[in-house]
């Protein structure tokens, strides 16, 4: 009799994934910000055995103009071994594509070759407004019974409420809304959760009307954008409390829980403080019968000559620090923040959440100091560290450049170019870029790069049933 058994990639504790084997490839977004090429998935090799260590050697190209690939993710994950509703049977065989401008979902299977993946389904944004009330698809999640897609749009496809669309493992169709009771929830951004304890958590940024042509200096400084926290109860799928940050702290994005299921914290970040441009990194936790946040790093704004910065930022006189991405290695140790202004990678120890201690830094990119590769010292680099995945082991962290087309014209307006990095994590534990990796430029194509993925998983895509 056939044995099944589950996916090699699933893993029930962190402690397990943190000897699942080096990843090989990274599926890498590629948009057009001028859409007049298809968007495409890059598959970049980062076997450093291989003769093709860092460059692309796989393309697949979607099938119309104008998508905007943004946060993709697996089809499924280590959360498929969850007790509750297991599907161990289920494959990471499958990404799941979302494009934030156009409200498509493209599913492609790596399965048949991994360097090229199939177009298998392409859901249509009139499905994503029929079937979830939703539009602009965002990030995606696989959970333990179907596919989490948070949405910053209603089905109208310029105002609120944002939320989440729940997809099927297996045959991606559309299952519908996600919330039953929502309360006061209104915008939208980032879900994640704590499995173990039927808590789900969601953060906010704006409705399209609010982000799609570039940041609303208005609205920034009218403390518009998203501000709070949002946490719900998993199983009954209905909205518990909002915990908010204080509306001086624009844009509260990335989530990040504690991969451990036995703990009830995370991270969030928040891009900019209308009060000194600052960003700052939170923790949220477990307080009795509620939830309760910690503001627990503050990144401040570099002074800069107005005469140097792009018009958004000229009345100011300084950089901000625009953290626009976070990502916790599986062993809860490391918090790695991205500064997409000033170009910095940082890199704290967070063993103590709730008092983390700085480690190290990489400058790349950044709106005024333009800090070179070291393969190519010569090249002024613009963008900066957005997007971070980190390896399940947390030795190796990959970046790319680019935060949203309109934003990037805006921070970034003579061209914020395509670019990919790799960094090490020393064994004195500080970063160190990795000279033989650095696709850019004619590699991608003509396109932006931006959310990344590591095949067999990485930090940022699964959850654990066990401790």
């Amino acid at each position: 009799m056939a044995l099944w058994k589950p996916d090699p990639t699933f893993y029930p504790s962190p402690r397990d994934a943190l000897r699942a084997p080096p990843e090989k490839l990274a599926y890498v977004a590629a948009f057009d910000r001028a859409a007049e090429q298809p968007d495409a998935i890059a598959v970049v090799d980062t076997d450093p055995s291989s003769a093709a260590y860092g460059t692309v050697v796989g393309w697949t190209e979607l099938p119309n103009t104008g998508d905007e690939l943004h946060h993709f993710g697996w089809n499924a994950c280590s959360s498929a071994l969850c007790p509750y509703a297991p599907h161990p049977h289920v494959e990471r065989r499958y990404l799941i594509v979302p494009g934030l401008r156009s409200s498509r979902i493209h599913i492609l299977d790596t399965g048949p070759d991994p360097r090229a993946p199939e177009i298998v389904k392409v859901l249509e944004p009139d499905e994503l407004g029929k079937r979830a009330g939703y539009s602009r698809p965002h990030t995606v999640h696989c959970g333990p019974e179907g596919i989490y897609v948070s949405a910053l749009g209603s089905a109208d496809g310029a105002d609120g409420p944002g939320g989440i669309a729940l997809l099927d493992h297996t045959s991606f169709e559309i299952l519908g809304r996600w919330e039953i009771d929502r309360g006061p929830q209104y915008l939208a951004y980032d879900v994640w959760w704590h499995l173990g304890h039927d808590v789900v958590v969601t953060s906010e940024w704006g409705t399209p009307s609010m982000i799609e042509d570039g940041l609303v200096g208005e609205l920034l400084l009218g403390r518009k954008y998203g501000h709070a926290l949002h946490f719900w109860d998993l199983r009954k799928r209905r909205h518990l409390q909002t915990v908010d940050l204080g509306d001086q702290h624009q844009m509260a994005l990335e989530l990040r829980p504690a991969h451990d299921p036995s703990k009830e914290y995370g991270f969030a970040n928040t891009v900019v403080s209308v009060e000194d441009l600052s960003a700052s990194i939170w923790v949220w936790y477990r307080e009795g019968s509620h939830f309760a946040v910690k503001k627990v790093i503050t990144i401040p704004a570099e002074p800069a000559a107005s005469a140097g910065l792009p018009p958004v930022l000229q009345p100011f006189g300084a950089v901000p620090p625009l953290v626009t991405d976070i990502d916790l290695t599986v062993d809860d140790r490391f918090l790695l923040v991205a500064a997409w202004g000033t170009g910095e990678l940082l890199r704290y120890d967070v063993s103590d959440p709730f008092n983390p201690v700085f480690v190290d830094s990489v400058h790349l990119g950044g709106i005024v100091r333009r800090a070179a590769h070291p393969t190519d010292p010569s090249l002024p680099l613009s963008g900066g560290p957005q997007m971070v995945e980190v390896s399940r082991d947390g030795r190796r962290v990959y970046v790319t450049n680019s935060l949203y087309g309109s934003w990037d014209d805006q921070f970034y307006p003579d061209g914020v170019g395509a670019w990919m990095a790799k960094l090490d994590v020393t064994d004195q534990g500080g970063l160190r870029l990795d000279e033989r990796f650095f696709p850019h430029g004619a590699d991608f194509r003509g396109r932006r790069v931006h959310q990344t993925r590591l095949q067999g998983g990485d930090a940022s895509s699964d959850s654990y049933c066990f401790s």
